[in-house]
């Protein structure tokens, strides 16, 4: 005999039902005027590179954009302290600065030095502003993530976005690098 659902799991139930068949935004990557954007969340994972040399490869080959999004996620342990608060929302600005110069450098590297990504900074936990910031940005036409060499599993936003609740509802195509490629790889078949 399977369990009765809880009252909380069917509310929540009905919530992403409703979400999900709400009217969407229509993407305008090849309006004119617009580019297609390959959004990367940026951060300090390793799998994080080889997201950012797919994307990178593909904006340039079919002549789109490159977005990097960086996600400060707020310390629920500050909330209560004002100050404390401020200053780590600062400090995570400042590190989302330091990881789009690390990544700008690493693009150049990879030979993309005419590529110039778009830089977001969000406040939040990551899968909801990843979300939010797709809902907003009607040229954003693909996430793409890199998933963990770890056996463990592919990492918690590829888990999070492409085998959860997410899944069947995303509003754009994602695409999982597979940790195990190498750049030469990678760069052959973006």
């Amino acid at each position: 005999m399977a369990p009765m659902a809880t009252k909380k799991q069917t509310e929540a139930a009905r919530k992403h039902i409703a979400e999900a068949s709400k009217p969407r935004l229509k993407r305008q990557a090849f309006v004119e005027g617009h580019k297609r954007k390959f959004l990367v969340v940026v951060d300090e994972t390793p799998e994080c590179e080889s997201a950012l040399a797919f994307a990178a490869s593909r904006a340039v080959r079919t002549r789109g954009q490159l977005a990097l999004l960086y996600v400060v996620e707020p310390g629920a342990e500050f909330s209560h302290w004002l100050g404390v608060e401020e200053i780590a929302r600062e400090e995570g600005h400042n590190k989302a600065r330091a990881v789009f110069r690390l990544f700008g450098r690493k693009l150049k590297a990879m030979g993309f030095e005419e590529l110039a990504p778009e830089e977001i900074v969000r406040e939040g936990t990551k899968a909801e502003e990843i979300t939010k910031l797709i809902e907003e940005d009607p040229d954003i036409g693909v996430l793409v993530l890199g998933a963990s060499k770890d056996p463990s599993g592919p990492g918690p936003l590829v888990t999070t976005l492409a085998g959860g609740r997410f899944a069947g509802t995303f509003l754009v195509p994602i695409t999982v690098v597979p940790g195990c490629l190498g750049l030469e790889e990678i760069l052959a078949l973006a």
